[in-house]
């Protein structure tokens, strides 16, 4: 039997994750928000989880020949540090984070970026998806986030995101099993290779994640409209 000590600090955290979601404005506003006052891209661009992304993707790149890249969700581009990365276009909603990697690589001329909404249906051999999935908390933003990242693709995908349904550990956070949305809406797609990370979640430490690696494959005649002009 819970004591009344328990009672109250479940009680205490369920009133206080209330007020969070009475407050939270959507994914967009929060990722802006959080970056204006001077947060990062979380643990998952930094230590041995970025060098562990940054090894996964370079490999698949190099073996593939890819020449051209597009990330939607750059973020303030720590991880992109370590990319060894062709012809780039970073893609993020937060104008805080645009304008801060625009500063941050201002003498390579081989990467650009620009906010969201001012994306211009740019294609490239290679989309990327890395942190991003488990982060769009309403459907219809998710919805547009996906359209968008594999229409933008001609040959790959790369998604690093959890692939199972639940609700996260806070207000910006909630788990999709995304690869039932790539099966029943882009079936010119199929799943080529999964990566599991090297430091899974166990103990939930912050430089663990319960993130994986998942590359997508445009199958043959299966390209999508203007995929013959991706930008290079």
């Amino acid at each position: 039997m819970r004591s009344v000590q328990d009672i109250l600090r479940v009680a205490s955290r369920f009133a206080r994750t209330g007020r969070l979601r009475a407050e939270f404005a959507g994914s967009a506003a929060y990722w802006e928000e959080r970056y204006a006052r001077g947060g990062n891209s979380g643990a998952g661009s930094y230590g041995r989880l970025a060098v562990f992304k940054a090894e996964t993707l370079d490999a698949f790149m190099d073996r593939h020949r890819i020449e051209s890249v597009i990330e939607f969700g750059c973020g303030d581009g720590s991880q992109l540090e370590m990319l060894e990365c062709p012809d780039y276009l970073g893609v993020d909603v937060s104008a805080t984070a645009v304008e801060a990697c625009r500063r941050r690589f201002q003498d390579d001329g081989r990467k650009r970026f620009c906010q969201l909404s001012d994306y211009d249906g740019s294609l490239a051999e290679m989309t990327l998806s890395l942190d991003v999935v488990y982060h769009l908390v309403e459907d219809a933003v998710f919805e547009r986030y996906m359209e968008t990242l594999f229409d933008a693709a001609s040959r790959f995908v790369a998604v690093y995101a959890s692939n199972h349904e639940a609700p996260g550990p806070s207000v910006h956070v909630r788990h999709r099993r995304f690869t039932d949305w790539v099966e029943q809406n882009r079936s010119q797609w199929r799943l080529c290779a999964v990566v599991k990370n090297r430091y899974p979640a166990l103990r939930g430490a912050p430089d663990e994640s319960f993130a994986d690696f998942y590359f997508f494959e445009r199958l043959p005649g299966g390209e999508s409209p203007g995929a013959a002009g991706a930008s290079r």
